[in-house]
């Protein structure tokens, strides 16, 4: 890629995001007075502001670089990962999203403290919270460095590495001084700006091909080094054997479950007024990532007939490369530039969304209600929710730059099966079983989350897993004479999430204490009606 484009022209427009976004968050922080103000944004956002502001936290770079890449190299397997994500909505739709809004307050944890034990309900929460926003926002982090050597044509470990740690600061700004106003802000900005950038170069694409979709597949098909009829079938990534096909059923049952227990996304509920415009919020993000996703088709397979399979795998960030390719095929220097500070905007809006939801979840569970036992000041509370934000920061650049050149992909799928397994079984259980228990939610949150890091540490993604072609470690330890898995999947999902169910029933039947059925009254009374919902922690 440092001999396609403008490294000079991709940073120029991404300088100019930056500086207007810090515009709009300077203005969104004048009114940044509370707890509410910080944590939810004051509740102020509409229905259809918050949706934008979903499809803007839920797009990331992997969404756009990588759907695009995988669709252009293996086709109709690629795209299902953009139905399962998409359909991981209609789960926060139909189980989570208002029910969620009416019962709990900034956090996650105030639903399931709310007719259980609150403290250790609570820390159980937060180590899940912390965990999951931790891994996402490493592969974030660790993402930018990669894409500095496609985007920008630095191909220096140091030189990604400054842009690592300037990603990272750029973060700790945003949350400091916006806070959730200012964050949603960014990602407002960055949803329209990404879907707009996609939906131009659908466009362009389908107008190459006389705006005739099969037109654009056979081109697809014939395009030197594809697959050939392969692309427009199953079977081309996860076909070969018994073992794929099962691989992509466990991460697919990982992203559909996964996105209704993403901590960053159930927070972004608390930002409105109402449950009703908490159920609009999502609808506006289904309509939202729904085009996006059906953008990424084109692009893809643009990406296939235009650049060719053989030019993106050649390219330093190989599948990933196919967007900012395409671009540059299609609008030369200024379109790559264009692509190049999307993808960077979409990284800062998500590690951002990520960073006050880790800072909240410490500050508002941890350090209010367990260590305070509840009787901190609320301003006492947010001044610790911005040390913690500084924190995560430090930790988070530590980490990206560790991670940085390393096969990243597995922290993202181990965040979805993470939520899916540690946090949704005790969120449905809570909502909708008077008889679950605390030690049901403590030993479905703990051995949901402590199953998924045991089995991906034994698993291919870690070590053992080596390309048949080249020989080269697939693995996220190189070395290829190190091999410690014995577990065959790539994604735990299959495994952690019907025995994170399976301990949430078990810990309840067997243990002395019996469901609050008066208290799981109550909460269903309040899930469904919104009474109350304001003082949902307060009793």
């Amino acid at each position: 890629m440092t001999d396609v484009g403008e490294p000079v022209v991709n940073i120029a427009i991404f300088v100019a995001f930056v500086v207007v976004t810090l515009a709009v968050v300077l203005r969104a922080s004048r009114n940044n007075k509370t707890a509410a103000d910080f944590y939810a944004g004051g509740r102020s956002f509409t229905g259809p502001q918050n949706g934008v502001a979903i499809a803007g936290d839920y797009l990331s770079a992997a969404s756009f670089l990588g759907i695009a890449g995988a669709i252009a190299v293996y086709g109709y397997d690629g795209f299902l990962y953009s139905i399962g994500f998409l359909v991981a909505w209609l789960v926060a739709l139909l189980l989570v999203a208002e029910l969620l809004r009416n019962t709990g307050r900034f956090t996650m944890a105030d639903v399931l403290s709310f007719r259980l034990k609150e403290r250790p309900v609570r820390l159980a929460a937060a180590v899940s919270t912390l965990a999951v926003s931790f891994f996402y926002l490493l592969a974030q982090m660790a993402g930018a460095g990669g894409l500095v050597a496609l985007l920008l044509g630095i191909d220096s470990r140091a030189g990604q590495n400054v842009v690592i740690a300037v990603v990272g600061a750029l973060m700790i700004l945003y949350v400091l001084v916006g806070g959730m106003k200012g964050t949603t802000w960014v990602q407002i900005i960055k949803a329209c700006l990404l879907v707009a950038g996609a939906g131009a170069m659908t466009v362009w694409v389908l107008a190459r091909y006389g705006f005739n979709l099969s037109d654009l597949l056979g081109a697809a098909v014939a395009a030197p080094g594809s697959a050939g009829e392969a692309l427009l079938g199953p079977g081309a990534q996860y076909g070969a054997s018994e073992i794929s096909k099962l691989n992509f059923l466990s991460l697919s049952l990982a992203l559909v479950l996964g996105t209704a227990g993403l901590p960053h996304v159930l927070m972004r509920f608390y930002t409105v007024p109402t449950s009703k415009e908490a159920r609009r919020s999502v609808v506006w993000a289904i309509w939202i990532i729904g085009f996006f996703y059906l953008f990424t088709l084109v692009l893809g397979y643009g990406a296939g007939a235009l650049v060719g399979r053989d030019t993106i795998l050649a390219a330093p960030g190989r599948v990933n490369s196919a967007a900012p390719l395409l671009a540059y095929e299609l609008g030369g220097t200024v379109l790559l530039g264009v692509i190049a500070a999307v993808a960077f905007a979409t990284i800062l809006a998500v590690v951002a969304g990520l960073a006050i939801t880790a800072s909240a979840s410490f500050a508002h569970d941890v350090y209010a209600s367990v260590l305070k036992r509840g009787t901190v000041e609320p301003a006492a509370e947010v001044r610790v929710a911005r040390i913690t934000v500084v924190v995560i920061g430090a930790v988070a650049i530590v980490g990206g730059i560790f991670a940085n050149g390393q096969n990243v992909a597995f922290l993202v799928a181990l965040a979805f099966a993470v939520a899916a397994s540690a946090n949704l079984p005790t969120i449905l259980y809570s909502l909708f079983w008077p008889r679950f228990t605390t030690r049901g939610a403590l030993w479905s949150m703990y051995g949901g989350l402590l199953s998924c890091l045991v089995l991906i540490a034994s698993s291919p993604v870690v070590s053992g897993k080596v390309d048949p072609d080249t020989g080269a470690s697939l693995s996220m330890i190189r070395d290829t004479s190190v091999d410690f898995s014995w577990f065959p999947l790539e994604n735990p999902g299959l495994v952690t999430i019907p025995l994170a169910f399976f301990l949430g029933w078990l810990g309840s039947v067997t243990g002395r204490e019996r469901g609050n059925e008066r208290r799981a009254a109550e909460m269903e009374v309040r899930s469904l009606t919104g009474a109350g919902a304001e003082k949902a922690v307060e009793h």
